[in-house]
């Protein structure tokens, strides 16, 4: 990603074979073994070097803005940026989501907290939402970056310790498949 002009790599190995510094946020999974999105960032805020940005997901368990605006009253100065990954199956981050949240943070007077995007992001539709002016400090590129199609898939939680839980747009419980057999 870097040597293609991204600006940071979110994996330790890429970083370090790039010569920087990974960069990212906390996974789906933290809140969701936590059971809840603001206890999920006050444990990374307690747990992170203070260098590391505080940047959090607010898609899991309820509305986009909602959780922004939770998160955004946990931490307050402490939090950069909250990220929306909102999935296909909800309707995907649209600029219209990302013009809300922005709205309703600014109507809190969270103004200092960035919006980052993630989930499915190409050259084109980064050029859409820079047209349609949302108010976007980032957007987070995963599968495009590559030279081949991507295969792409998500290794998400369904279940946690035996409860059916998954964020939202995802079904909660374990998916049987036939193809696969249980390694652990």
């Amino acid at each position: 990603a870097v040597i293609g002009g991204g600006a940071s790599c979110s994996t330790v190995m890429g970083a370090r074979l790039a010569g920087v510094t990974p960069s990212g946020n906390m996974p789906h999974a933290l809140p969701l073994i936590m059971g809840d999105a603001v206890k999920a960032i006050q444990s990374f805020d307690r747990h992170m070097p203070q260098e590391v940005p505080r940047i959090a997901l607010v898609d899991t368990f309820n509305d986009e803005a909602e959780e922004a605006l939770n998160v955004s009253q946990a931490l307050r100065e402490r939090l950069r940026g909250v990220r929306l990954d909102t999935p296909a199956e909800r309707g995907g981050v649209t600029s219209d989501l990302v013009k809300e949240v922005r709205a309703r943070l600014d109507l809190a007077g969270f103004r200092h907290v960035e919006i980052f995007v993630s989930g499915g992001f190409t050259p084109d539709r980064i050029r859409q939402f820079v047209q349609s002016g949302a108010p976007v400090a980032g957007f987070a590129v995963g599968s495009y970056i590559s030279s081949t199609p991507p295969n792409d898939f998500t290794a998400d939680i369904h279940e946690v310790d035996g409860r059916p839980m998954a964020k939202r747009g995802r079904t909660p419980g374990v998916t049987m498949n036939p193809r696969l057999d249980r390694v652990m």
